[in-house]
Order: structure tokens, then sequence, then C-alpha cells
């Protein structure tokens, strides 16, 4: 079922609301990225080990909100919920951690499931969409898997910090990758529908509602939950593949991409049918990887509301 909202206050929406951006100053993340070229990386997931309990206790809102998710998705009782609460918390350290040591031209070893998907889109004429959700470390990806063929334009939150962008700048380049800042007025559509006439690949989350409120309801971990439309509706009307692509840790310097793909759809149906096919698939993935690395889910909000 697709939805469609009224316009509401950014700080009322609640999955544009939470950002998830980089904290902390400049000087402090240039300084990060300088340590990480001297000392082991082990030595900061030690520090950020204990700092997370403070971290927890200082922002209850996002405590709660994934207290909940443990307890309500999960069903785990009191106890299990604490801890994974906390392996939640310290994982998403580790993953903001991890990216500044790449900037730092540290090294991860990195395996791929199903790659022979990504490089049979990529050596084809057409275009395609990569969609990514908000768990594990997705910009990893961009560092990992090259289209040497094809052009690369991402998705990225327009308000990061500055040393970030800048990273992001330097190591997407060399990649052939371009990032498109996502804006109220919805211009960065209008980028990847071009992109994707021309042949080449549009990454872009799937579970985040921004700019455009329209949304399709989904079954997710048990309960309805509303995905954006956009995603979807380009890929059908614009009749391109889509691919799924998620990025998990799994070990100190160790990450594994997943990725699938979605349909193709009943030729047959109509448009919207198949919008919302494709979104139901994407969601059915997603909480295939969710429910494999449930401490690697990053919505500190209320997905459901």
């Amino acid at each position: 079922m697709v939805h469609r909202a009224a316009t509401i206050p950014d700080a009322e929406l609640s999955h544009s609301a939470w950002q998830g951006k980089t904290d902390g100053r400049k000087w402090m993340l240039q300084s990060l990225i300088f340590l990480f070229r001297w000392i082991d990386i082990r030595i900061f997931y030690a520090i950020m080990a204990v700092v997370v309990v403070f971290y927890m206790l200082i922002n209850r809102k996002n405590y709660l909100a994934i207290k909940d998710f443990f307890r309500r998705r999960f069903g785990y009782g009191p106890f299990r919920t604490l801890r994974a609460v906390y392996a939640s918390h310290f994982r998403f350290g580790q993953v903001v951690l991890d990216r500044f040591a790449f900037y730092a031209g540290r090294k991860f070893r990195i395996e791929i499931e199903h790659n022979e998907y990504y490089r049979e889109l990529v050596s084809a004429p057409n275009g395609f969409i990569m969609l990514s959700s908000h768990i594990g470390n997705y910009e990893l990806a961009g560092y990992s898997l090259h289209a040497e063929e094809k052009r690369v334009y991402t998705f990225v939150f327009a308000g990061e910090k500055e040393i970030v962008m800048k990273n992001r700048a330097r190591f997407f380049g060399a990649n052939n990758i371009e990032m498109v800042a996502v804006k109220r007025d919805l211009s960065h559509l209008f980028i990847a529908n071009n992109a994707l006439m021309e042949g080449n690949i549009v990454s872009m989350p799937g579970d985040r509602i921004f700019g455009s409120q329209k949304s399709v309801e989904c079954n997710f971990l048990g309960a309805p939950a509303k995905f954006p439309l956009g995603p979807f509706a380009l890929a059908v009307q614009r009749n391109v593949p889509i691919l799924s692509i998620f990025v998990m840790k799994e070990g100190t310097r160790r990450y594994r991409i997943l990725i699938d793909r979605i349909g193709p759809q009943d030729s047959e149906a109509s448009k919207q049918m198949r919008m919302e096919q494709c979104a139901q698939e994407f969601a059915a993935q997603l909480e295939r990887t969710v429910r494999r690395y449930p401490t690697q889910w990053f919505n500190y909000y209320d997905f459901w509301e």
C-alpha cells in the first residue's frame, strides 16, 4: 500500500530526523586520522568499549529506541536486551572508527557474496540501482566494488562533517564515484534519472524517507513499516535492475559484502504493483540480514512509527 503524507516539519519526521552523522569537532577527527597511522585499531576499540557506556547514558533517546527494537522485534529478555543494546552502540562506534582508519590508509579484508551479480550488471549496457540500508558499513562498498565501465552516483547526507565529505570525495573520486547530496528539493532524483538514462549506476538508501513523503508499507520484522517509494518507482519507471548491497562487519579488520538481486517482477502487473513488489522484496532481504547481524542495525529511532 502506497502512502502520500502531507508536508511535515523536518523535526517531526522519524525517518529523516535521525541523520546518524559523525560526531566530533574538525580537529578531533583530523587527529583521529593521524593517530590511526601509528596506533593499532584495537587500542581505539578498547577505548570505545568504555566510551559507549557514557554515550548510552547521555543519548537516552537513542538508547530507548534501540532497546525497544530488541525487545519488540526480537523478543529478548531484559538482560539479553541490555547486552544487545551495548553491543549495538559498540559496533556502531567500531564502524565509525573503521571509516577513519581507512582514511588513514589502513586495510581491511573484504569478502563478497555473489559478486557475479554485480559484475554481470556492470558489464551490461544498461544502468542499474544499488540499494543500501543503515546497517553495517555501506561506505566500504564504494571502496571495494569497482566499476570502470560505469560511473557510480551515490546519494549522501548533505549535512555530514566537512572532513568526512573531503575524504569520501578523495577515495570515491579514485573509484569513479560521484557523490550526490540528498536535498529537500528532490534535485538528486533528476541526477539519478539522468545517470540511469546514460547507463550508469545509482546508489541510494532504501530504508530512509527523504524529501518526498511518498512511502510504501511493507511487512518488516513482524510489523508493517514504511519504506521510501522513490527508489522502487525510479527502477520501475526506468525499467532497470536493482541490487541490494549490505556491508557487514565480521571481525577486527574483516567485512562481508552481501549482494542480492531484487526482481525481476511480473511484467504483466501494473507499475504500482511492481513498485510494491520490489519494496517488499528489499524489506525481506533487509530482514534476513538484520536477523543475521542484529547488533548492526543502526537506525536509532522507532522505524515502525
